[in-house]
Parts: structure tokens; C-alpha cells; sequence
């Protein structure tokens, strides 16, 4: 059919057809008409870069005038600046727009309000304050689009405190600010969190009959939620006269970001029996309000609600939820939804993809987390982070070293975050050498400045490897001041090591930045219990008891068969209690048998051996080990979770139990991940 088209038409014939197919939409008959004129004269470029912008072809409407500016002499009209003007702020194409600029200066367009203001909402999509400004400036009058595109591409590039300047200055030069201006200056007050600047445009809207304006009063309830004002929050809201979805939403999110989830979800409940129709934005943001007040469950009720209703998950919905598997470490609902993922092809998605890799390493599967990395056609800083900090969690610093140099390799900048998880890495596999290269590399290769969590990590280096006093020298020649984790840092390996003088320090420094802090307390304790400083001990426990500092009380858990069974230290609510402690009592004759003696300095109490013993037997890890041996059902490892650090006779008696069962037992503590295997654990007995 184009190549019954005339080689050759009259131009106002040939503007007629491009006019034709241009407004029709069919761009490619308009395009090969136009081709075939040998010399278009300035409407025909005009009709044609118009209809290019207008169905958002931005890119060739620009290529299209870049030849215009070429091959004529024709000089352009305002028409044609402000398509090109709008085509290149859809691209937020700085280069281009400010070309368009130049030629509206050179033409003589300087003085028109019009263009002046296409072209100040041109700078400010393409975030460039400087060329809006110098537009705005330009201009000898300015209309009420003029300020309210000025403060908008203020907000736009960041620049709150312009935004809030420009609209007092708007009211002072005589121009009176509207809705809209009003809805563009509200999210600087939001992102500021300045409650008295949204006070005063909230009455400015009172005294200028505004409120019934909904993406005003829907503006007005967020800047209040975000100073934490959700009374005045609520107190907007109600009073619309007309509410949309979107308002509806900024409520429920308001009460979830003020930690009021029950509010939030009964704000919910109330938009559904009114019939308000949800959307995507309405799921989501209950959704991740739950997973960000730590209603995990509640999070998946919702979520199979949205299901049920005919919404299908979407990306936000995914990367939401995702932390909802790591939460209740369950490994097989991560499984469903990265299923879900590929179905959907969310996978090409970097943060769903980056959120999967991290799910997999906080339930425990590493392999799952290395194959779901591996499959990533593109990475940034961020997914390359979380490969990072996955591998140094599960102690294998050299596959976090490997994963380091392959990512600046690959042209991807490292950042803070990225040698936090090295460093890590570094201490928990006892990479001395290589954790001190990568420090000094810090600055001088990747202009990175050590901060206070880099130092500690350096301390964690050097005294996991019983270099206890380089670790302590090295916290007193730090910089900055050292913090908790530092001196926490080097009292884990007074621990591990039995330093008693230079335990006392770190501990002593511990008890004044942090005297809240229970594991403090307990570290020094078993570090004298350890030395036989029975007396001193009993002071610090005393201490800890003045203080009313309380320890928190263990717990571990596990999944089986999607139900999650809670532990805690004597524990003898299971259904299957009886059997779980006959089974401790078995294993614990066979690792006798095979030379387990119980470490009884980790009980304090003032009993006799055999009573220290039975106490140790109770502890809450052994007990969920022993449940999932009961019901392994097939399965090859077990998952255990603690929400403390691992006792140290559970951990040596769960290397002898992996030994004796045949299986992988993983554990995740406070600190870190566990896999005990044939009698070994991956964090060669340093935790």
C-alpha cells in the first residue's frame, strides 16, 4: 500500500495527507510520505515532529528537528519549539533541550510566555535547575504557570528550600498561587518534614477556598503524616467532601509510616465496606506497611486477599512481600514466589531479582542464592552487594573476595556498603592479610572513606584471628571515636581467646556506650567463668542485675510442613515433647561414645555437675535440632533459627549430632549462619 503512494505530491497536498495520517495515528504512512518530499517546507516538519511527541516518539521527533536545523533555512515557529520542547523533556534530554533553548533565543522567542513556560517545565523534568532559572529570568512577564513550573522543577531537582522561596516570592510580586502550585509545593514541606512551612500553605488553601480541591487536601494529609502530625493527617482527610482512591491511600500509608498498623489496616477495612475501588497502590501499600511494622503473617493474609480479589502480584507486591519469607525463614514460600517470579517474568526485574538473592541467603540457601545471581543479565551496586554480604554471612570470605573483584571488574563501583560485606567476609574466614589490603585500598582505589562500621570490621579481622592486641591498638589509633561495635568486636575474641585483662577493657568501655546491653554483660561473665573468676563474675551478674539490665530470653525455631515450632530453654510444649527429650538422651549417650564432653562453664548456676548438664541439654537450639531430626521426612539438612548468639556447648554438641544423624544441620544465630556437617562447622568454632 506506501508504495502506491505519488513519488511526488503538491506541498499542500502533501501537508494534507501527512495531516491526515498524522492525526489518525498511523505515523508510518505519514513518515514515508514525508520522506519523499524533497524540500518539506516549516508546517510539514511541524505537523509531522508535532504528531511524533504527541504519540510518544519523542526520540525520532528530536531527530527529526536536529534535521530540520540542518538541512533549512527556514527559521523554526513557536509551534515546533514547544513539541520539540516537550519531546525532549519526556527524555529528560538535557543536551537537546538545551539546544531548543538556544534556538528560542536566537529566533526571538524570548519575550513569550508560552514557550518560556514549556520551556521551564522542559528543564525541570530533565532536572536542571540553572537552565529553568535562567529562562524564568529571562522572562519580562510571567503568568501563574510561570512561578508554579519554577518551584515544581525546584521540587524536581531537589532544591525544597528554592521551592518554598519561590512560592513566597510568587505571592509577593502580585501573582496568585492555584491548585496547582499549591499540589507542586506541598512534597517540599513533605520531604523536609517541615511542619511550620505546610502550615502555612495549609492556610493559604483555608483562606483561598482550596480544601475541596482533592489533590490538594490528598497533599495536605501527606505533608502532615510525614512531619508525624497524623491527628491533622486525619483530621484533612475527613473533612473532604470528595474522596478518591489515591486520597484513601495516603491516609492508610500515613498511619503504617507512623508505626500505627492496626489504624492503617482499620482505615483499610473501611475503604473496602465503603466500596472504594482499590487498586494496586491500595494492596501494596498494606502490604508493605505490615512487612514494615513487622506483621509478617498479617502481610501474607493480605496478600492472599489481593489474590482472591483478582489482582494479580505485581513487582512492588513481590519485592514487599519477599522479606515476609526471610522473617518467618520460610524457605518453601520463597520457593512459591520466585516460581511466580519466572511465570510473570518479574526476573528481569533487578530489584525483584536482588530481593530473591537475599531471601535465599537469610533462609539459608546459599547454592539458591549464588544460581539466582548467576541468572542476573544485568547487576548493579546493589545486587552485587547482596552476593556479597550472602556469601560473608555464611562464612566464606574468599567467595566474597572473588565476588568483590569480579564486580569492580565488571565496571560496577563499589561503595560503603560493598566493603562493609568484604571486610566481613574477611573476618569470618580469618583473612587477615586480605582484609588489611582491602582496608588500605579503600580510599586511595575506590575513594571510599573507612567509617566507624569499616574500623569495626577491622577490629573483627584482626581479633577473630587472636591478634587481640594489634585489634586493640588499632581501636586506639582509630580516627574516629570507636564505637560499640568495635569494642564488642574485640570482646567476642577476648572470648574465643580467654583474654581476661583486655576482655575487662573492651568490656568496661562496652558498659558506658551501651549499658543496656544484656550480651555485654554475659560475654564478660563467660570470659571470667572461663578463667575460673567465679567471684568477679558474680559482680558483673550482679552488675547487670543493679542496672536493671535483663537478659533476653533465648528462643530458636524451625519450619515443618509450613508450620513454624517455637523453642525456649526447657521448653515442653511441643506435641511431641516426650520424644524430642528421649531423643537427647540417646544422642547424648552416643556423643559421649564419640568423645562430646559438656562445656558446663556455660551454666552459672550454683548446682552440682549433673544438674549443669541436664540444664545444657535443655537449651532451646538442641531442642529444635532435635525436632527436625524427628521430622526430617526425607530432607538432607535441617534450618534452625536463634534469635541469640549460639551457646557454646549447643554449638559443639550440633557438630557431634550432625556427625552421628548424617545430615546438614544450619543455624542461624544472631550473628551469623552456621553449617555443620560431618562433625565441622563453617565458622571453625568462631562466632
Amino acid at each position: 500500500m506506501l508504495s502506491k503512494l505519488p513519488t511526488s505530491l503538491p506541498p499542500h497536498l502533501a501537508l494534507k495527507f501527512i495531516k491526515v495520517y498524522s492525526n489518525s495515528g498511523d505515523l508510518q504512512r505519514a513518515r514515508h510520505l514525508f520522506d519523499k518530499i524533497p524540500q518539506p517546507d516549516l508546517p510539514t516538519w511541524t505537523i509531522l515532529i508535532s504528531a511524533l511527541t504527541k504519540h510518544g516518539r519523542s526520540l525520532e521527533a528530536i531527530q527529526y528537528y536536529n534535521d530540520f536545523r540542518h538541512k533549512n533555512c527556514v527559521e523554526p515557529d513557536k509551534l515546533l519549539l514547544l513539541s520539540v520542547a516537550k519531546a525532549c523533556a519526556s527524555l529528560r534530554d538535557v543536551m537537546n533541550a538545551k539546544r531548543v533553548h538556544e534556538d528560542a533565543i536566537r529566533f526571538g522567542f524570548c519575550s513569550d510566555v508560552l514557550l518560556g513556560n514549556a520551556l521551564i517545565d522542559m528543564y525541570g523534568k530533565c532536572r536542571c535547575s540553572e537552565g529553568a532559572r535562567l529562562v524564568f529570568e529571562g522572562m519580562p512577564f510571567r503568568d501563574v504557570i510561570s512561578w508554579t513550573s519554577m518551584a515544581s522543577c525546584y521540587v524536581n531537582c531537589g532544591l525544597l528550600r528554592e521551592a518554598l522561596g519561590a512560592f513566597r516570592k510568587m505571592g509577593l510580586n502580585g501573582e496568585r498561587p492555584n491548585s496547582v502550585t499549591v499540589s507542586s509545593i506541598l512534597p517540599a514541606c513533605t520531604d523536609l518534614k517541615d511542619l511550620k512551612s505546610g502550615r502555612e500553605v495549609h492556610g493559604f488553601v483555608v483562606r483561598n477556598g482550596m480544601g475541596g480541591n482533592v489533590f490538594v487536601s490528598s497533599a495536605l494529609v501527606n505533608m502532615y503524616a510525614s512531619c508525624l502530625s497524623i491527628r491533622q493527617a486525619q483530621l484533612v482527610f475527613d473533612s473532604m467532601s470528595r474522596r478518591d482512591t489515591v486520597s484513601w491511600n495516603v491516609l492508610i500509608t500515613a498511619y503504617f509510616l507512623n508505626k500505627e498498623c492496626e489504624k492503617g489496616l482499620s482505615v483499610f477495612g473501611r475503604m473496602m465496606s465503603e466500596g472504594v475501588g482499590l487498586n494496586y497502590a491500595s494492596w501494596n501499600a498494606v502490604i508493605g506497611g505490615c512487612m514494615q511494622n513487622g506483621r509478617t503473617e498479617k502481610a501474607l493474609e493480605v496478600l492472599s486477599r489481593m489474590q482472591n480479589s483478582g489482582f494479580k502480584p505485581n513487582q512492588i507486591t513481590i519485592t514487599s512481600v519477599l522479606p515476609a519469607c526471610t522473617n518467618l525463614e520460610s524457605l518453601r514460600g520463597g520457593k512459591q514466589i520466585h516460581g511466580y517470579i519466572f511465570r510473570h517474568w518479574f526476573f528481569q526485574d533487578l530489584t525483584t531479582t536482588t530481593a530473591l538473592v537475599f531471601m535465599y541467603a537469610k533462609c539459608g540457601d546459599l547454592e539458591l542464592s549464588r544460581r539466582v545471581f548467576s541468572m542476573m543479565t544485568k547487576r548493579d551496586t546493589v545486587s552485587w552487594n547482596t552476593m556479597i554480604i550472602a556469601t560473608s554471612m555464611h562464612g566464606n570470605g574468599e567467595e566474597a573476595l572473588l565476588l568483590f573483584r569480579e564486580m569492580v571488574d565488571s565496571g560496577v563501583r563499589p561503595n560503603s556498603v560493598t566493603f562493609t560485606g568484604v571486610l566481613s567476609g574477611c573476618s569470618h574466614s580469618r583473612l587477615v592479610d586480605e582484609g588489611l589490603l582491602i582496608f588500605d585500598s579503600m580510599s586511595r582505589d575506590h575513594s571510599v572513606e573507612p567509617d566507624a562500621d569499616h574500623h569495626s570490621c577491622m577490629v573483627d579481622v584482626l581479633s577473630r584471628a587472636g591478634r587481640l592486641e594489634e585489634a586493640y591498638e588499632f581501636i586506639k589509633k582509630m580516627p574516629i571515636e570507636p564505637t560499640a561495635g568495635a569494642w564488642g568486636a574485640l570482646l567476642g575474641g577476648c572470648r574465643v581467646y580467654k583474654n581476661v585483662e583486655l576482655g575487662r577493657i573492651a568490656a568496661n568501655r562496652l558498659f558506658e556506650i551501651e549499658s543496656d546491653n544484656p550480651g555485654n554483660y554475659v560475654l564478660l561473665s563467660n570470659i571470667l567463668v572461663s578463667a575460673k573468676l567465679w567471684s568477679e563474675a558474680s559482680e558483673t551478674r550482679k552488675l547487670m542485675r543493679d542496672r536493671g539490665v535483663t537478659k533476653n530470653p533465648g528462643c530458636s525455631w524451625i519450619q515443618v510442613r509450613n508450620r513454624v515450632h517455637t523453642f525456649v530453654v526447657g521448653d515442653k510444649s511441643n506435641d511431641q515433647s516426650d520424644e524430642i527429650y528421649r531423643f537427647l538422651d540417646y544422642m547424648g549417650e552416643k556423643m559421649r561414645i564419640a568423645g562430646y564432653l559438656p562445656n558446663t562453664d556455660f551454666v552459672l548456676q550454683d548446682v552440682d555437675q549433673e544438674e549443669k548438664e541436664e540444664v545444657l541439654c535443655n537449651h532451646s537450639e538442641k531442642l529444635a535440632v532435635a525436632f527436625g531430626v524427628l521430622n526430617l521426612n526425607g530432607e538432607s539438612s535441617i534450618r534452625v533459627f536463634k534469635n541469640l548468639r549460639i551457646c557454646g556447648d549447643c554449638h559443639n554438641a550440633i557438630k557431634f549430632m550432625a556427625k552421628i544423624v548424617g545430615v546438614k544441620i544450619i543455624v542461624r544465630d544472631s550473628l551469623r549462619f552456621h553449617h555443620f556437617r560431618d562433625g565441622l562447622c563453617s565458622c571453625q568454632d568462631f562466632w
